[in-house]
């Protein structure tokens, strides 16, 4: 009866979540301003081939990369999330927490700032801010080494360390950047209407695979969760496991961060959420965590538009900020004891 119970309670929130999914995909798609929108009619019409000349423009070559890297984007951090939270046992983890974000930032400002000859800006950004986010992780990761071994709170010292001193580069870019001033800022804030569709190509299958790859791991997540001496004694290889957590976070966040900026948040709220709703168990707050963040990054995606829009679109990433930050202050101050850990 409790196992049906159960079944049925992750069923009902599937659904749920499912339907919050495609409204908030309808949302997004629909907007053209604060004045008009698109009908559901008019947008399936436009999709299967029969909009008109306009529609086709904003919903197909405007909304719907958007739409498309918001999904993926949102569900990535989120799968991460969950995943860090999980591997690091500390309910602060988030997808950046070895600063990975600060690592892309600098690539990102760096490629803006000292442009290569014949590469346009539009290839370099997203390549360097790639490679430096995946330097970051090698980095931590080397650092915490200690005798071939890693500890979990090196690893977070080392990564808030990092983090630190690479912010205060890319702070130090930002300060000299002059005419190259705008695009540090915003890129730092987050866009997802800066992706095309062949960035959109080059990110869904690393964030597919990884995703896939990290929810293949949650019962060992779940081992970890206990202490890595009950992980051992459970037959996991904690040094292992951990490695390819790292490895699959970092590829993930690579591919977001490069092409539409840094998105906070978003792996840090979600999982709190849903481990009150769900509970401790990785393999049910993995999957659910897709939906979930999509659906929340796409809310924010629209947010950002429908607010103040005589001024043009605020960057998602303050959006994000200004919802995931009040939201995890309330788990904090009055859900203590229902987040999920004990």
């Amino acid at each position: 009866m409790v196992a049906m119970n159960k079944g049925m309670k992750m069923l009902m929130i599937s659904v749920i979540m499912i339907v919050l999914a495609l409204v908030c995909v309808f949302l997004d798609l629909s907007w053209v301003s604060s004045t008009k929108s698109y009908t559901l009619q008019e947008i399936i019409d436009t999709l299967m081939g029969n909009g008109s000349w306009g529609s086709d423009i904003i919903i197909k070559e405007i909304n719907l990369p958007r739409v498309v890297a918001g999904l993926f984007v949102g569900a990535g951090l989120a799968v991460c999330g969950s995943a860090m939270q999980a591997v690091f046992r500390n309910p602060l983890a988030s997808p950046y927490i070895l600063g990975l974000s600060s690592g892309a930032s600098l690539g990102a400002a760096v490629s803006m700032m000292f442009a290569i000859p014949l590469i346009p800006v539009m290839i370099t950004t997203p390549l360097l801010a790639f490679v430096c986010c995946f330097a970051t992780m090698v980095l931590v990761y080397s650092m915490s080494r200690i005798g071939g071994t890693v500890r979990t709170e090196t690893l977070i010292l080392s990564g808030v360390a990092v983090s630190s001193l690479l912010a205060a580069l890319v702070s130090f870019l930002t300060f000299i950047a002059g005419e190259n001033l705008e695009g540090i800022v915003f890129w730092t804030m987050g866009n997802l209407g800066g992706a095309s569709w062949e960035e959109i190509a080059f990110m869904i299958p690393i964030i597919t695979t990884c995703i896939v790859l990290l929810i293949t791991q949650a019962k060992a997540l779940n081992a970890m969760m206990l202490g890595d001496i009950h992980a051992m004694d459970l037959g996991i290889d904690v040094k292992r496991t951990r490695l390819i957590i790292l490895i699959l976070t970092t590829m993930i966040v690579a591919a977001a961060v490069s092409f539409v900026g840094v998105i906070g948040f978003i792996g840090l709220v979600i999982p709190h959420i849903l481990r009150i709703i769900l509970g401790p168990d990785n393999r049910a707050i993995m999957p659910m965590s897709i939906i979930a963040g999509s659906s929340f990054i796409l809310i924010c995606d629209y947010i950002s538009h429908a607010v103040a829009a005589q001024f043009g679109t605020l960057p998602i990433g303050v959006v994000t900020a200004l919802i995931g930050a009040p939201v995890f202050i309330y788990l904090l101050m009055k859900r203590k004891k229902e987040v999920g850990w004990n």
